[in-house]
């Protein structure tokens, strides 16, 4: 019995490890995807430049806030639990000030839509 549990064990941390690491590259890609756009945009002078630019990296984060929580699955001590737990709260944090500041900036820009119509 003791070995079906293991081996389980060692199932579930294969499993943890790929979904960590698969979520991560995501997060990774689409900040890549996001900078490079943002920088054919700088030089277009895109008007959304900023928008465009602020939900790509809050996308990403997201990405990367999933592959922290998939962590938590595999973590063996409490000071790892507390490293991993400030990580979380930390870009749950910047993912909400990038929200944040995703909606000032849509309002901004329905503002100056609002004003070139007069």
């Amino acid at each position: 019995m003791q070995t079906i549990v293991h081996v389980f064990e060692e199932v579930v941390h294969f499993a943890a490890q790929i979904g960590i690491t698969l979520t991560e590259m995501a997060g990774i890609a689409i900040l890549l995807i996001t900078a490079g756009k943002a920088i054919v945009g700088y030089f277009r002078k895109s008007e959304h430049l900023r928008l465009d630019l602020a939900e790509g990296i809050a996308l990403a984060l997201e990405f990367k806030l999933g592959g922290e929580v998939l962590r938590t699955v595999i973590v063996r001590e409490w000071t790892e639990l507390l490293i991993l737990g400030a990580i979380i709260a930390l870009r749950g944090a910047l993912t909400l000030l990038i929200h944040w500041e995703i909606s000032v900036e849509e309002k901004r820009e329905k503002s100056v839509r609002e004003g070139h119509k007069d």
